[in-house]
């Protein structure tokens, strides 16, 4: 190739790389304050202090949450309704209210909060999610759009852990928060309580696969520093970060964490480990991430090519296995 080529080669290749590189911190800024708020609305629904008779909020909680906590959770008998707002009870229940114009109603948040808590709280006790109690936690005046407030709730635990609703009974509407891979305890760490830590291992992941396949440790926590959460400081669902993030999630195969070669002083870096390649794609993970920024994954343009190289050649690495 003529030197002129070459170099115009590595030029583009270098603008690529920075575009590449800007897109990745977009996305990561934009993820990561999502991810802080959303955490900082269902802070009062601590892991060690589910069963306490009330919720309690920092003072920079939205109004939204704050309605939302005016619901006293009782651990025996779900949830119950302590107060209840005159322009509740004066506003009438049409199908408007879930549309982009009203989603901020304080209303509307308020209906969305408590049953997101009650969805928590039944996956945090391991019970079974019937239907006909999830009705009995939404205001009947709401039930009209009880589906619509049903999936903003879904939609928020999905961001915040990585956990779907799936109906495991259709003759009795019984459902399950289900985690998107197949850690221990449906997501859990710990066999007898805890809320999902499938949220945190699929941001990492994503934070490995936006930053070309590999990422510092710096690079990591930059990140979770965003949303508030620090290494060596013990979080409300996380538990302690660090050791959950280099010890249990590389023990069970879903991360890599290694050395830098020939760094000093030593400096480490994660990728994807076995247990993730098997069990997600990038694919997956993108889309993952795009939900948390409300946006469609080939939007990411850049990763979403590659997420879709990467499907196209595990397709044909299927069809040559199943073919011998």
């Amino acid at each position: 190739m003529p030197r002129g080529n070459k170099s115009k080669s590595r030029v583009r290749q270098k603008q690529q790389q920075t575009r590449e590189e800007a897109e990745s911190r977009r996305i990561f800024e934009e993820a990561a304050t999502v991810v802080e708020k959303q955490l900082l609305s269902l802070s009062f629904v601590a892991e060690d202090d589910l069963q306490s008779s009330s919720a309690t909020e920092s003072p920079s909680t939205s109004q939204a949450s704050r309605e939302a906590a005016a619901t006293t959770f009782t651990y025996s008998g779900g949830f119950h309704t302590t107060a209840e707002s005159k322009k509740d009870e004066e506003q009438p229940c049409t199908s408007e209210f879930l549309s982009p114009d009203h989603s901020g109603s304080d209303l509307l948040a308020s209906q969305v909060s408590v049953l997101e808590q009650f969805l928590l709280y039944k996956y945090e006790v391991k019970q079974p999610i019937l239907e006909e109690d999830m009705l009995k936690i939404v205001s009947r005046k709401y039930h009209g759009v009880f589906a619509g407030i049903l999936k903003k709730a879904c939609d928020h635990i999905e961001v915040l852990f990585a956990v779907d609703l799936m109906e495991v009974d259709s003759i009795s509407h019984t459902y399950d928060l289900v985690s998107k891979l197949k850690l221990p305890n449906n997501g859990r760490m710990r066999a007898d309580t805890g809320l999902p830590k499938t949220g945190l291992l699929m941001t990492i992941l994503g934070i490995i696969f936006l930053n070309g396949n590999c990422a510092t440790e710096q690079e990591v926590w930059e990140f979770l520093n965003v949303m508030k959460v620090y290494a060596g400081k013990k979080h409300f669902v996380f538990g302690e970060p660090r050791k959950l993030i280099t010890k249990d999630f590389v023990r069970l195969r879903y991360l890599e964490y290694r050395q830098i070669p020939d760094s000093d002083p030593p400096r480490f870096e994660f990728l994807w480990g076995p247990k993730a390649y098997a069990e997600t794609s990038k694919m997956k993970v993108l889309e993952y991430m795009a939900k948390i920024n409300k946006k469609s994954p080939s939007s990411f343009l850049l990763h979403y090519e590659e997420a879709l190289q990467d499907e196209e050649e595990s397709t044909s690495q299927r069809g040559i296995q199943s073919w011998h």
